[in-house]
């Protein structure tokens, strides 16, 4: 028999209420001269590294006029933050001083600011000399990649420059990526949280103000292949930690790894387009309130699915938000 159009859509909507997708909390990220409304839809943070070795895009941005190009399309393209790196972390990659660094991302950023004076700005950095220089600059926020672990004076800087914070959980330095034990899957999320909360008491020790802290999960970082699906699966445990979350999952290798199929090469960098928004997509459902993404334009599309999802699957939550 043939269902109507009314029961068919009571159907949808008991399917979808049964599922079992995150309630994301809102709340205001306190930056260094404004805050951002996390929680009620997904932001994008636009990936931008000036670098001549990161992983997907090394050397294609690391002049300042391409850099700062790359921004404003970035901008224009809906990312509510731009994350400007100017040190590759992937395994292998040279180490560079933090005048080095400054001399690449302070110029890109101090020109982006002049041409939008609006943008939010993050710098992606696990030094305190180069976090100092960039918020100097007009930097809002701090993404360290150690979560204050690597340099024993970021908590402090942090603390003093009063800027948006990410705290992200890295495993081992990347030299020792290749060789460390492997986890169990029962293992990575606890201790991703176990690890996230020492760097969060540690930064609320130094004294940085909680509601400027957001975490993320460090898809990658230290953690190989298969090891982050678990990690993804289990994403939403870590809300519990009472502090919102940043996924960054574009152009990972893990997931050139499973798009290519059983047996198959590695899907390239910049071909991971389709696996990094489905990645995308699920984590905004396990609770992912920042995206950080190199190809903003297709992934505020996946997001915004992912957010009318998660809409109707906590519709009080959505008429509380009003």
């Amino acid at each position: 028999m043939r269902w109507g159009a009314d029961k068919y859509r009571n159907f949808l909507e008991c399917s979808i209420a049964d599922m079992a997708f995150a309630r994301r909390p809102r709340a205001n990220w306190g930056l260094r001269t404004r805050s951002l409304e996390l929680g009620r839809h997904t932001l994008a943070m636009g990936v931008l590294n000036v670098t001549p070795d990161s992983f997907s895009d090394g050397g294609a941005f690391l002049g300042a006029k391409a850099a700062v190009e790359r921004a404003l399309t970035m901008l224009d393209e809906g990312a509510a933050i731009l994350d400007i790196g100017g040190e590759s972390t992937r395994p292998g990659a040279q180490q560079v001083s933090a005048q080095e660094e400054v001399d690449r991302v302070v110029p890109v950023i101090e020109t982006v600011v002049r041409a939008r004076p609006g943008c939010v700005i993050s710098v992606d950095t696990y030094k305190a000399a180069t976090a100092v220089a960039a918020v100097q600059a007009g930097a809002e926020i701090v993404n360290d990649v150690s979560g204050l672990v690597w340099d024993p004076e970021m908590a402090a800087a942090c603390a003093e420059l009063r800027c948006g914070v990410v705290l992200m959980h890295t495993r081992g330095r990347p030299a020792d990526w290749k060789t460390q034990p492997r986890l169990r899957r029962d293992e990575v999320a606890p201790l991703v949280r176990r690890e996230l909360n020492r760097s969060l008491d540690r930064a609320v020790a130094a004294g940085v103000e909680r509601e400027r802290i957001v975490l993320d999960p460090g898809f990658g970082f230290g953690k190989t292949g298969e090891e982050n699906y678990p990690l993804l699966a289990q994403m939403e445990e870590l809300l519990s930690l009472g502090r919102a979350l940043v996924a960054g999952l574009s152009r990972k290798s893990f997931l050139g790894l499973t798009a290519a199929g059983p047996g198959g090469a590695a899907l390239p960098a910049l071909e991971r387009g389709n696996a990094t928004l489905a990645a995308t997509t699920a984590a905004i459902l396990a609770g992912a309130s920042v995206v950080r993404v190199h190809d903003v334009r297709p992934a505020l599309e996946a997001a915004r699915i992912a957010d009318a999802i998660l809409v109707a699957a906590n519709p009080g939550a959505a008429k509380q938000s009003r």
